[in-house]
């Protein structure tokens, strides 16, 4: 029995020590990814919108510490906003294209091999660096004989110039895709949603704020190209 005891005892220990040696090969990857972009506004009150369609592209920078886990951190140059909609009657148009640095960061997880399922998720910080607005004349004559009746009126509130809105963005984002390793390179494929927390416009009452809501939503398909460097 004590031989027993003491074989199971030098078995576990054994494999105790095995256990450590067989450390994780870590893997660092660089690489570069674009896709498309579907965006609105979570404005409250509302405004009516259909979808604005840009693009996103940027460079990317994946580690993975662990077997199924990693982190991956990017940064993207991306084309976000709204487009209004209006009833057909009326002929106005506007639509607002702003443009970002988004630089997220997430938990990387993955299953499987040469093929992999990938989750990612975490959060995200945004740098507004640009804008372009598309108003047709209906819309600017209309907004412009309202503002004459009643100047302080919150009409257009949304039409304020890029100096009264929040330059840095912060949220939530997070996506599904697949991995491919070839011999060439990896590619993964996602589908991503982001879920913007902070507001574009000011939504303090002591600033007599209009909105009380002012997020990004952003929908995301990227194709991003990585070479293992380690």
């Amino acid at each position: 029995m004590k031989r027993v005891c003491l074989l199971l005892i030098c078995t576990a220990l054994g494999s105790m020590l095995f256990a450590q040696k067989q450390t994780f090969p870590t893997e660092l990857y660089i690489g570069a990814g674009a896709g498309g972009v579907a965006a609105n506004m979570s404005f409250v009150p509302s405004i009516p919108q259909t979808l604005l369609y840009s693009y996103q592209g940027g460079i990317a920078a994946k580690y993975v510490s662990e077997k199924h886990l990693g982190l991956i951190t990017e940064v993207n140059f991306t084309r976000k906003g709204w487009h209004e909609k209006f009833d057909a009657e009326k002929e106005f148009a506007y639509e607002r294209t702003l443009t970002y640095i988004d630089v997220p960061f997430m938990t990387h997880v993955y299953f499987g091999d040469k093929t992999r399922f990938v989750f990612n998720a975490g959060p995200q910080i945004s740098v507004l660096i640009g804008e372009n607005a598309q108003m047709n004349q209906a819309l600017s004559d209309d907004v412009e004989a309202r503002r004459s009746v009643d100047p302080n009126a919150p009409i257009g509130v949304q039409y304020a110039p890029m100096s009264e809105m929040k330059r840095v963005d912060y949220g939530l984002t997070g996506g599904v895709g697949l991995e491919l390793r070839t011999a060439i390179g990896v590619f993964d494929l996602e589908g991503r949603y982001y879920f913007g927390l902070g507001d574009i416009f000011t939504s303090r009452r002591k600033d007599k704020a209009y909105f009380t809501r002012s997020a990004h939503r952003v929908i995301m398909a990227k194709l991003t190209y990585y070479i293992q460097v380690k």
